[in-house]
């Protein structure tokens, strides 16, 4: 592929839709570029990383002393600073020269869209100095933001502080309320001490956001707080060690290690009993980065099986000319583009519940809701089609699926993480239910997609099958809500499952009720496929319809 930009349909066709028209004007230029770039060097560049050019711990220098350094390729650096140099991080809190004004996540999440069709795992450190950049935004004092915080934004003008955000520890994982790492109060500042078990970003980041617990501070999440650690200065002073770098199944591009503190320097963010709430919004915003991760290795799985099955031939045709093979692809289309309208939808929430302090409107108790709501049930299916998209590649390559000579191997190992990081579907299964019983998010929910559902004019198909899986969604919430505990914790997925295909489904009608000739098609064939599944039919949509979404010919023009 020459550029993973220009030939995204969708993507170009969302930003025009949501980004002012001058703004869209320099973005589309400035994605066409960092396309071109993601597909070409860059993408040569993550290959040698995951092959050959892994991080490495040195653990002391040719003294024999301890230095805890963590070394990366060049490749990898140079990847690095094509990224940050775009405004991926910087743009979100600070103006664009070329504009006068401040960037989005929408943009920023297109980039990272982009990126993750080539490196998945340099996006983790992005998404952590993006987290770590907010926070600082967010909570941090005027003297820690002027110390800080150009640094974390550079796009080149200073030297850049990549982020990180140091959460999990040995005895912790997803209960964070059990974390043990200390700080104790020394002037203005706190000397932080003990270990995180699982630090991304460790040795490659200039500041790390860690969650510890003040002498005296209750326990649980509620003696929580939030502090700045600057890592170089921590590190030269030998104020912690690396024990050892993670040797990963895959995102092998981000160093991943066990870090000891020992009295490292660290500055408190913001109120002291409201760390775990801060961190709590960074997380979510981790979450949707996650999402799109998994958008653009599920992009970059379809669009390896494309081109294979244009060009490989089978029993005197082209894959791509067997039924099977069409049906695999067109369902696979049709899933990836309505998960991105979700997505940008959710990610244009964002920017009005998470966006710098002072740019927008200070957001409803609604949207805050049901923001964290349409993140977790995102992130977990995202993930999970990541997965699915990645398998479903292999397979229509064959034998070369599982060769490395070929990106597939990697997409599926570089997949399987997502999964896991910032919350598992039984985590995000939690907070589902945690909202539910808080906020009667489920209520929330079925009132957004009724008002979603009555805007639709005439008698559109499978209209009618959503609006009675809605109602049947909020009588299994009232019955859940009264079971004994273990039994709400067993079906919450379930419930989330259940939202997560009613939220698709509405974004599918309307796109089905307003959306040009493709836009029909692939609602269309994303819809039959939800609720017509096992129907035999002499004209599945996904054949009719085929030549249109996956070959980019329009109905009525025959295909050569």
């Amino acid at each position: 592929m020459a550029n993973f930009y220009t030939e995204d349909i969708r993507l170009q066709q969302i930003l025009r839709a949501k980004l002012p028209a001058n703004f869209f004007q320099w973005a589309d230029n400035e994605l066409h570029q960092f396309g071109e770039l993601a597909a070409g060097p860059m993408d040569e560049r993550a290959r040698h990383t995951d092959r050959e050019g892994q991080p490495r711990l040195i653990r002391y220098d040719k003294m024999g002393n301890e230095v805890s350094q963590i070394w990366v390729n060049e490749g990898y650096r140079k990847n690095a600073e094509n990224t940050y140099n775009t405004g991926i991080v910087g743009y979100i809190h600070k103006e664009i020269p070329e504009l006068g004004r401040k960037g989005n996540y929408i943009y920023s999440f297109a980039q990272g869209y982009l990126l993750s069709q080539t490196e998945p795992g340099l996006y983790c450190p992005v998404t952590l100095t993006k987290a770590t950049a907010y926070l600082l935004d967010h909570y941090a004092s005027p003297k820690l933001k002027e110390k800080y915080l150009p640094h974390v934004l550079s796009t080149g003008e200073t030297e850049l502080y990549e982020g990180a955000t140091f959460l999990t520890e040995r005895q912790g994982g997803s209960d964070v309320g059990a974390n043990e790492v200390k700080a104790v109060e020394e002037g203005d500042h706190y000397r932080i001490y003990g270990e995180k078990y699982f630090a991304s970003n460790a040795g490659t980041c200039g500041v790390a956001m860690i969650l510890a617990r003040k002498e005296g501070a209750p326990a649980g999440t509620k003696g929580l707080s939030l502090f700045a650690v600057p890592w170089e200065e921590n590190r030269k002073n030998g104020l912690f060690r690396i024990r050892r770098l993670k040797d990963k199944l895959g995102v092998r591009a981000v160093p991943s290690a066990e870090v000891e503190f020992d009295g490292a320097l660290g500055y408190l963010v913001g109120d002291a009993d409201k760390g775990f709430y801060y961190m709590m919004e960074a997380l979510n915003l981790s979450r949707v980065s996650n999402a799109i991760a998994s958008l653009g290795i599920m992009r970059r799985a379809y669009t390896e099986a494309v081109a294979y099955t244009r060009e490989r031939k089978a029993f005197g045709k082209r894959l791509i000319e067997y039924p099977m093979v069409q049906e695999t692809l067109g369902k696979l289309v049709s899933k990836l583009e309505i998960e991105m309208e979700v997505m940008f939808d959710v990610i244009e929430l964002m920017d009005r519940v998470m966006g710098p302090p002072g740019q927008s409107a200070v957001p409803s108790a609604e949207e805050q809701i049901l923001f964290r709501l349409f993140v977790a049930l995102m992130k977990v299916e995202t993930a999970e089609q990541a997965i699915h998209f990645s398998h479903e590649a292999i397979e229509l390559h064959g034998g070369n699926g599982y060769i490395e000579d070929f990106v597939t191997p990697r997409l599926l190992r570089d997949a399987q993480v997502l999964t896991v990081w910032e919350g598992t579907a039984n985590i995000l299964g939690l907070e589902v239910l945690r909202l539910m019983r808080k906020y009667d998010a489920e209520k929330l929910f079925a009132s957004k997609m009724e008002e979603r559902l009555q805007q639709l004019k005439g008698g559109l198909p499978w209209k009618a099958i959503v609006a009675e899986a809605l109602q049947n969604l909020l009588q299994e919430t009232e019955k859940v809500k009264q079971m004994p505990e273990e039994l709400q914790t067993f079906y919450c997925k379930k419930i989330g499952k259940k939202m997560t295909g009613i939220l698709e489904s509405v974004t599918a009608l309307e796109q089905l009720a307003n959306g040009n000739s493709r836009d029909r098609a692939i609602a269309e064939v994303f819809l039959q496929n939800v609720w017509k599944k096992n129907e035999l039919e002499m004209e599945p949509a996904v054949l009719k319809h085929f030549d249109e979404i996956v070959r980019g010919v329009p109905a009525g023009v025959s295909y050569m």
